[in-house]
């Protein structure tokens, strides 16, 4: 049996926090270093229902995406609900750690799982300077009613669903995918030549003007996913390789990946108000 702060110094070398932005928050938030390990939950969120499937599956090690205290905080008190997840952790013997921003930039990182997921190509990354995103390939073109259609198929189920900005029937052969929000990337996007652009967190401003902006293919069509449903193939992708780790260390953990949908929108309504 492995102790934490071994299979923390593995997952360190698989998402180096040096790695992670200045602004973020990686690492270890709770547990034992010398406690033992034998089963693990990898889940995009630190949330209480999170920390109550670990209990109820024997879990001594939770890996989250999102850090739990992203800004700081003064306290971890019971009476807040990031504070209760910390409680409800420490009182079953279970560590908490988070790799965000430095899984993102890993290779491979968040994006490369997100492009396995839709059976794309992956052809390097689309910020060579950090690894961020992904430049991809499809092995046959498909529009871009097509392409939305596909990606509403193959990633997790959310309230939101998939939005599709464009040409519906523009061809898409080459996309750029980046795992949560990623309308800061729009300017690289365009750079990269791609036909489409799937993420997710798009705001009307800059998914207008994106969409209006000419290419050399055309002008850029989006796809709009959930945060959630972006991000959560990684935890698949990350739960793969801890078990190649376990293997070739002999630590025989048993690794789980959450299943349990944290995206916070509950419901989807179409609206239909006369103009």
């Amino acid at each position: 049996m492995p102790r934490l702060s071994e299979v923390i110094a593995a997952l360190d070398v698989l998402w180096p926090p040096e790695r992670a932005e200045e602004w973020d928050a990686v690492g270890t938030v709770c547990g034992d270093p010398d406690a033992g390990v034998t089963r693990v939950l990898f889940a995009v969120d630190p949330v209480q229902e999170i920390a109550d499937e670990a209990i109820a599956i024997g879990a001594d090690l939770v890996v989250t995406h999102h850090p739990l205290y992203l800004r700081g905080t003064t306290t971890v008190a019971a009476s807040h609900f990031k504070g209760r997840v910390v409680h409800t952790l420490i009182k079953h013997d279970i560590a908490l750690h988070v790799a965000h921003t430095n899984a993102d930039t890993a290779d491979p990182g968040v994006s490369d799982a997100l492009a396995g997921a839709l059976g794309l190509r992956v052809t390097g990354p689309l910020v060579p300077e950090n690894g961020l995103g992904r430049i991809c390939e499809l092995d046959h073109p498909l529009t871009l009613r097509e392409f939305g259609a596909h990606a509403a198929q193959r990633l997790p189920a959310t309230a939101q669903g998939i939005r599709v900005a464009g040409d519906p029937d523009a061809i898409v052969r080459r996309v750029a995918v980046s795992g949560g929000s990623g309308d800061s990337l729009f300017d690289v996007v365009r750079a990269a030549g791609v036909d489409a652009y799937l993420t997710a967190d798009l705001r009307h401003h800059p998914a207008s003007e994106a969409t209006q902006h000419a290419t050399p293919s055309g002008k850029l069509g989006l796809v709009d996913a959930a945060h959630w449903a972006t991000e959560w193939p990684w935890c698949e992708q990350a739960a793969a390789q801890l078990d190649e780790i376990s293997d070739r260390h002999g630590w025989d953990l048993r690794v789980h990946v959450s299943k349990t949908v944290t995206d916070p929108w509950s419901s989807h309504h179409t609206s239909g108000a006369p103009n």
